[in-house]
């Protein structure tokens, strides 16, 4: 019973907190609150009290791996538990992460350091690093062809990494600076944001080569992130230079629609079963679409911390996983729920 009235009342608060904070300002007033509750107290998270980037979740393991840049660390939290397992440090101004459970091993961009450091799912250490361009950040897995293509934001490349020898085997020149990779397994290409250009570009992973680029309408300013749903065949682009989401037709490459999200969104998180699509933006708020019938319907948009900019979901819960910087000063792991 005691636990009971504990979730009780965390799941109350977590309600009030975003129904206050979703008429925090004119541009989310008018929109429903965001469809989510919590159901765990915030977990704390080792470090400083600064800033997290990518999460990412490997569902066999049932862990959830967190960069915690501005500490220089990735941040291991058992999905079971709710609890911190692991901390792997010195992997300095880590932005992206990527838990690839085939091969039982984590990627990670030291951006500081220009590097891609691999680390063991089974022992939590560092056991191999790679140079990785000017400025890595996120990064996709091809598993065809066992490379890791990794986004040169500043340096303007894709950096391609043998995941075999751990080593860089090419580098492809993208003509402005990158944004998101995303690998799609049905057409077998790399499909990357160059968000200088607004372009999609697509990338043969067997030759390492660029054999299209996609002009995108003017309705997008500065794509710098991108998601596929690639059983539906269609991407999730936001555009943070002037706040939108589209949706993109991956048959035919064009917009199926435009719609709004907080200023600056950054990550993206799909779920698959509940086909819900999470877009957090730099302004902390959070918008959440539905997806039905290739169309996105907004279910709720609202402020849900400072810099709330990184998102995961689990496919498995469907539970919602928020990295958030600075609560009551410390850094914490917020787990929310969905609600009808």
């Amino acid at each position: 019973m005691k636990n009971a009235a504990v979730q009780f009342v965390v799941r109350r608060l977590g309600l009030l907190a975003l129904a206050l904070a979703s008429g925090a300002g004119a541009a989310v007033a008018s929109t429903p609150a965001v469809p989510l509750r919590m159901v765990h107290p915030d977990v704390p998270l080792p470090g400083k009290p600064n800033r997290f980037d990518y999460a990412s979740i490997d569902p066999q393991r049932r862990l959830l791996f967190i960069a915690h840049l501005g500490s220089g660390m990735v941040t291991a939290v058992d999905l079971r538990s709710g609890r911190v397992v692991a901390n792997v440090g010195d992997v300095p101004g880590v932005h992206g992460v990527l838990a690839v459970p085939a091969l039982d091993e984590v990627f990670a961009t030291a951006t500081d350091r220009n590097r891609l450091d691999v680390i063991s799912e089974k022992t939590f250490r560092i056991v191999a690093h790679a140079s990785a361009g000017v400025y890595p950040d996120g990064m996709t897995y091809a598993p065809d062809v066992h490379e890791l293509f990794i986004s040169d934001e500043a340096g303007q490349t894709e950096t391609v990494v043998d995941t075999h020898s751990n080593k860089r085997i090419a580098t492809i020149a993208m003509g402005g600076e990158v944004g998101n990779s995303q690998y799609d397994p049905v057409s077998q290409r790399v499909f990357v944001d160059v968000q200088t250009r607004d372009e999609i570009v697509a990338i043969d992973p067997r030759s390492n080569a660029i054999v299209q680029r996609y002009r995108l309408p003017d309705t997008c300013n500065d794509d710098h992130s991108l998601l596929l749903d690639a059983p539906a065949r269609l991407a999730f682009i936001a555009c943070d230079g002037n706040a939108r989401l589209l949706l993109l037709d991956m048959r035919d490459m064009h917009v199926l629609s435009v719609h709004r999200t907080g200023r600056d969104p950054d990550v993206l998180a799909f779920d698959p079963g509940l086909q819900r699509l999470y877009v957090a933006s730099e302004s902390g708020v959070v918008a959440v679409f539905q997806l039905a019938n290739r169309q996105l319907h907004l279910l709720g948009r609202g402020y849900l911390a400072y810099e709330a900019h990184s998102v995961a979901v689990d496919p498995l819960t469907h539970r919602v996983y928020f990295p958030l910087q600075n609560v009551g000063g410390r850094g914490v792991l917020r787990i929310m729920a969905p609600t009808p």
